[in-house]
Order: structure tokens, then sequence, then C-alpha cells
């Protein structure tokens, strides 16, 4: 399979999760400005939304949007427990925390990204961002990891959004449980494999 990224993207999330299950895959990087590959072929053919992640399975299908791809590649690795199996209550927890992730969190820091805009709404975007992690920060009190003890799938998308907040020099430092996290995730082999392969192709 082939993971379409881009260095510091959101795509790091299921690039660790690939690790984490063990899958074998290639790595192709996308200039998300241009939507153009390295060998100046248009992104959009392979999804039109122009954005990643995006992951063409073995049969040429393509599987778009984090939350899902996540979840995707945990299911064909059962054993690893990357997510809860599949009807179960414990998977609609981690649907329910890869949704906060992805709606509350994620989509807070795109206009911190925006350089049109203006910085008296950055700062409200900085301070929703930091309400929502007061949440995460009690939710990890006592816990390892968002589901408990037990790394899954949305803790490698929440760490990523977490490098996110300290290029843009968020102060974290009254959230011990949450850099806590930040450090143990990042201590995973699997993390810093992701995250020497994308050092490397940059």
């Amino acid at each position: 399979m082939k993971l379409y990224y881009s260095t510091g993207a959101c795509s790091l999330s299921p690039h660790i999760a690939l690790h984490e299950a063990g899958l074998a895959h290639d790595l192709v990087k996308v200039d998300l400005r241009a939507k153009t590959l390295a060998d100046g072929s248009d992104f959009t053919k392979v999804n039109p939304k122009g954005q990643v992640p995006a992951l063409v399975l073995d049969n040429g299908e393509v599987l778009t949007e984090g939350p899902a791809v996540v979840q995707w590649i945990a299911d064909q690795a059962p054993a690893k427990g990357l997510a809860p199996a599949n009807g179960t209550p414990e998977r609609y927890r981690l649907q329910e925390w890869l949704n906060f992730v992805s709606t509350d969190l994620h989509k807070s820091f795109g206009p911190l990204f925006n350089p049109a805009m203006p910085e008296e709404a950055k700062t409200i975007f900085r301070n929703m961002i930091m309400a929502k992690l007061k949440l995460v920060e009690q939710a990890l009190a006592g816990k390892d990891y968002l589901m408990g003890n037990s790394f899954t799938v949305v803790d490698g998308y929440l760490f990523t959004l977490l490098t996110w907040a300290e290029k843009m020099k968020f102060d974290l430092s009254g959230l011990p449980n949450v850099t806590a996290f930040k450090a143990r995730v990042a201590a995973r082999p699997a993390v810093q494999a992701a995250l020497q392969a994308e050092a490397a192709k940059a």
C-alpha cells in the first residue's frame, strides 16, 4: 500500500499507525501547496480533495480522512490492539476521541497556519485550543493514553497535533499530563521510525 503524506502534516498519524501495526507500505511525498508529487504529477488525481493523508490500498482503492484511515490500519492488525474490536462499546469510545481530536482540536489549528489570518483571530483560536487541551489534561489523569494504559491510533493523532502546538510555541507547562503523554508517545519505537522516515525523505 502507499501512504501519501506531507512532512509535519496530519498524515503523520496514519504513518505512525502503519509502523505500530507492522504493515509494509511505501511513502509518497506531496507538495500540498502545489498539489503535486515529486515527479510533478497531479496529486488531485489520487485524492480530489487535495489533502493528506491518502492511503492507496493493495486493491487500488483510495481511503482518505485520518480517523477513517487509522481505523482501517488498526483493523488489519487486530493483535496489535491499536483499536478495540468493531461493535464494542470501547470502539465507540475510540471514535468519540477521534472525532474530538479531529473536529475540536485539528480544525482549530487550521487558522494558525493561514498567513492571512489576523493575529487577533489567531489568539481566539489559540485560546480555544488551550481550553480543549485542558479537557485532554483531565482525561489523561491516572492514564498513560487516552483510552487507558494501552496505545491506540487516537494517541498517534493527538501526538501529531501536540507537535504542532510545540512548533507554535504553545505554553503547555501547566498541563503536566499532556506533556508527559507527548514524551511517552515520542519515545515509542514506531513513532521514532515514522519521524525518521519522514525526515529522511524531506
